[in-house]
């Protein structure tokens, strides 16, 4: 019996334990084939397989070929026996590879199993994810709609509807003692001027001489008919319907003399007395009426001196101080230099009709191109006056007296003041200790001389000339009538100060008893300097130690007052009006939107949509799309005709429109936020705070919840445009997306607008122009605005964060690509530059956030002369955005994150890489600043990143934004 030492048995033929054997063999096989992988399985059976082959050739060549005799020994059984064993291994080895291939078969069969599990798996998983989504969003709206209904419980007041007067409306007021002493109060009728009226403004038609049976008192000048009928046309408050009026204008104007212009109107005052009470809605004492006296002239006529104007307000520029009644009349600018855009005169005579049409045609966003520009701080003179004094020796006349009484006084000034004053310009003259000063105490023989009261200076030269020296000074002397008892304000004096705001010369009023026009809201201690006469010996002393930027600020506020309510007949008729409004605490009528030319479209799921780094599908924590919130309107009406209406007066645009929103608006205390004033407020972690999910699943911030609206000018780039638009997919605090379609052929009907979470408007322009991309399109519904480009690229944690960080800087442009203004020496002018520096002045609006207020203001308030450049190189409207915000804000753009350019693969080569494209910003630029009169960009060397960025943070916290 043989010994097997591969098996560790004994094995003899024919034995039945064999089989057994084997067959044990095979499912150690077995078991260990399946606990093992397919390359071992496969060395070790080519081993085996190699061994056989070896053992199997050594046998057969061992044993004797039966052809020859053979050579071993007799006895040779064993050996035979030998080979009957290979045989037996020969079929093992044929059952164990039937084996291995079921095993392999079978192994194949289980990893297509586990391949299918491992499928429903992450199908389970993404539909678990889905879910889970899903389930963030109904928790989500579920407190959405709880917080919705806390608000609700506190309703909110509708808008009134408008409530104005009849002719039963008439009231009896208690009449005043004297008309001397009228005040709104015992004076005006509150109940034709509703809060709601909407100041309906009713005007006098003009008599004529055709219709001889009306009584003509006053002679009125074409001109000043023509200038008052075009500024009440274009007014919005003036109605036609006398009986709901709230204010009723009759215009008097200046009176045609042979004479002259100083000569007096001949006209007694009873006369003018009864022509008042003659008028049809006079009402026996003139309630709500307003005597409005125009000239273009430095005239003395003072034609309703002496004259019982009963509860009526009058406004011309000539007073006298027992004739001025303080918060009831007013001191309103001349046309004398209003609107100048006249070829200058060789006198102060009319000029024709038709060379005013310009003007007269023109509202306040015109730029007289002819003013002077306001850098630099000091001007060539320190301080000039002209003036001849031509007194009236000690000529007395009579003056009534608030009592009624009639007294004399004296006309021909304070000669002791009259020697102080002429003795200190003198000395100043002579020594240029504080600078060159250019003083003419007397008209040279060829110059003009225009008298007023003689008890002032009168005016040398014409409007040219004297505008040429003020545009050589740095500030401007101008003396109110010395004889305060005789006159509180006049013509000449009006004039003085007008001709200085707006040639830059900064004003320095000496005497503190003159009014100055519309003084009651106009802060004039912003614009010039008043003293009183007793401090004309320091004068120099105060003016040498003003520093820079305080006259430029002055210069600055000088301009806007000019330009505001100065400028034309419209900016002066308008603010008359804009007056009586204010005192009763009416709002100004509410601004209007563009109207947009909606092209309706068909909208088509995006499949496969690729999500990115940085969306809100792969960013943690970003909460998905909400509902649509609309920004609430016209919450201040009556709060900024009341606690601001002075700071409306005194800051751009001016008090003749209500916005619905303003970035200025004021912000709640955080306390606030969790007593009593909850409407609206998202706090992070419902206060608590926190980082990463908690962080992105509110806004927080100290203004309430809102949206943005995505504004995207486009022109003939479809697939470009598609992209962009696929792209916000899934962005949330999105509102709408309104594409400003500037190609002149609508959209073609087969394109496949991607269908996104929020609305598409496609607005059609009817002109192609990049003004376009700020004009208020009433499509926008939201104060925030995201101006972007459609081949700008920004992900979704770029916008979020940048909408944030807008959030806390609301007047301000916030955005990606920074730019700067770059002083060029040689040529001594501005260029603009897109290199890589440290310190930026403008942030391009191909990709920035602003305030909606400011689409108001570059469509309707910005000169339109800015526009038309915008237009004429089809280029430049990002500069005029910055431009327009740095000077209202006097503060720079605020940048985020490090992008400093967009690349857009694919896209047409841009014409902002040309270099023409950059000759003609150069020129925008310095073309600008000749319009605002002054450089307004602001540097800034800091930019906005999120709070946690590079910050090393514990295990288990998590920063703001993954990739900011």
């Amino acid at each position: 019996m043989a010994t097997n030492r591969s098996y560790g048995t004994q094995i003899c033929p024919g034995d039945t334990r064999f089989e057994h054997v084997g067959s044990e063999i095979g499912q150690r096989f077995k078991r260990c084939l399946v606990g093992v992988r397919l390359s071992r399985v496969a060395v070790s059976f080519l081993i085996i397989f190699l061994l056989f082959h070896y053992i199997t050739n050594h046998f057969l060549n061992v044993l004797p070929n039966e052809s020859q005799p053979s050579l071993l020994p007799a006895d040779t059984s064993y050996r035979l026996r030998d080979l009957k064993h290979i045989k037996d291994l020969k079929r093992i080895k044929k059952s164990v590879s039937i084996e291995l291939r079921d095993l392999e078969h079978k192994r194949n069969q289980m990893q297509d199993d586990i391949s299918t599990h491992q499928g429903r798996l992450n199908s389970i998983e993404q539909m678990s994810k889905k879910a889970q989504n899903e389930l963030d969003v109904l928790k989500r709206q579920i407190i959405q709609l709880k917080n919705e209904q806390r608000e609700a419980a506190k309703p909110k007041i509708a808008a009134p509807a408008r409530i104005v007067a009849s002719e039963t409306d008439n009231i009896i007021l208690p009449t005043p003692t004297h008309y001397y002493r009228c005040h709104m109060h015992n004076c005006f009728d509150y109940s034709r001027c509703s809060l709601f009226s909407q100041f309906p403004v009713y005007v006098y038609p003009q008599k004529r001489n055709q219709d001889k049976s009306d009584i003509i008192l006053f002679d009125v000048t074409s001109f000043i008919i023509g200038a008052t009928e075009s500024a009440f046309g274009k007014n919005a408050y003036v109605t036609h319907d006398p009986n709901s009026a709230c204010i009723f204008v009759v215009r008097l104007g200046e009176v045609e003399t042979a004479e002259g212009a100083n000569a007096p109107t001949k006209i007694e005052a009873s006369r003018v007395t009864n022509w008042l009470q003659s008028l049809s809605h006079w009402h026996g004492d003139g309630r709500n009426h307003i005597l409005l006296s125009l000239t273009r002239r430095s005239t003395a006529q003072n034609p309703l001196l002496g004259v019982d104007t009963g509860r009526a307000m009058i406004a011309q520029s000539n007073f006298a101080p027992t004739q001025f009644r303080p918060g009831f009349d007013l001191v309103i600018p001349t046309l004398a230099v209003s609107g100048s855009v006249q070829k200058p005169q060789t006198s102060e005579q009319e000029v024709d009709q038709s060379d005013n049409d310009k003007w007269l045609d023109d509202s306040r966003s015109w730029v007289d191109e002819d003013i002077p520009v306001q850098v630099p701080a000091m001007r060539k003179y320190m301080l000039s006056f002209q003036g001849q004094w031509e007194p009236a020796g000690n000529t007395q006349i009579a003056i009534e007296d608030p009592e009624g009484d009639f007294k004399r006084v004296n006309i021909g000034g304070d000669q002791t003041f009259h020697q102080v004053f002429v003795d200190s310009l003198s000395k100043e003259l002579n020594s240029n200790l504080h600078g060159k000063y250019l003083v003419q105490l007397k008209c040279t023989e060829d110059r003009l001389v225009t008298p007023g009261y003689s008890s002032e200076w009168a005016l040398c030269g014409n409007f040219a000339s004297r505008s040429l020296v003020l545009a050589q000074s740095t500030f401007t002397l101008i003396s109110a009538p010395e004889q305060p008892s005789v006159v509180t304000t006049t013509s000449i004096f009006v004039i003085r100060l007008t001709e200085a705001i707006r040639s830059g010369a900064v004003p320095v009023v000496l005497g503190t008893h003159a009014v100055l026009p519309f003084d009651e809201f106009v802060a004039w201690e912003k614009a010039a300097i008043i003293i009183p006469q007793a401090r004309i010996t320091e004068l120099s002393f105060l003016l040498s130690n003003t520093p820079h930027a305080e006259i430029l600020s002055m210069r600055r506020q000088a301009r806007f007052i000019y330009d505001t309510y100065f400028s034309s007949p419209y900016a002066v008729v308008d603010s008359i009006l804009a007056v009586v409004r204010s005192r009763l605490q009416i709002p100004p009528l509410p601004v209007l939107d563009e109207p947009s030319d909606v092209i309706e479209h068909e909208s088509f799921k995006i499949e496969n949509h690729e999500v990115s780094p940085g969306d809100a599908q792969s960013e943690f924590g970003i909460p998905p799309p909400e509902p649509r919130i609309d920004s609430p309107k016209f919450i201040r009406n009556f709060t900024m005709a009341t606690i601001d209406s002075r700071d409306t007066w005194n800051s751009v645009p001016g008090p003749f429109n209500l916005y619905p929103y303003l970035p200025a608006d004021r912000i709640l205390p955080t306390d606030a936020q969790f007593m009593g004033s909850t409407n609206g407020f998202r706090p992070i972690g419902e206060g608590t705070g926190g980082t990463g999910k908690v962080y992105q699943s509110s806004l927080g911030g100290n203004s309430p919840r809102e949206q943005f609206t995505i504004v995207m000018l486009t022109y003939e780039r479809d697939d470009v445009l598609m992209q962009a638009i696929e792209r916000l997919i899934g962005l949330p605090h999105l509102n709408k997306v309104v594409v400003v379609w500037n190609s002149p052929q609508p959209p073609n009907d087969a394109l496949r607008w991607p269908k996104i979470d929020v609305e598409v408007v496609v607005v059609h322009p009817n002109r192609n122009s990049l003004n376009n991309r700020f004009v208020p399109w009433d499509e926008i519904q939201t104060e925030c605005v995201l101006s972007i480009d459609d081949d700008a690229h920004l992900r979704h944690d770029e916008m979020l964060f940048g909408f944030r960080v807008w959030r806390q800087h609301r007047d301000r442009i916030v955005g990606f690509p920074g730019r700067f203004h770059a002083w060029d020496a040689a040529g001594g002018k501005w260029n603009y530059n897109s290199n890589h520096t440290c310190e930026l002045s403008m942030v391009l609006t191909g990709a920035a956030f602003f305030h909606k207020y400011y689409m108001y203001l570059y469509t309707h308030w910005m000169p339109s002369a800015i526009r038309e450049i915008v237009d004429e190189y089809m280029n430049c409207e990002d500069i005029a955005i910055n431009f327009l915000v740095s000077h209202i804000t006097r503060q720079p753009p605020v940048k985020v994150t490090s992008r400093w350019t967009f690349r857009c693969p694919g896209c047409p080569v841009a014409l902002s890489q040309s270099q023409e494209h950059f000759d003609e910003r150069h020129k925008c630029i310095n073309k600008f600043v000749k319009i605002f009169g002054y450089m307004p960009l602001v540097f800034t060397q800091i930019r906005a990143d999120s709070i946690l960025f590079k910050t090393r943070l514990p295990h288990d916290k998590q920063k703001c934004f993954k990739f900011i």
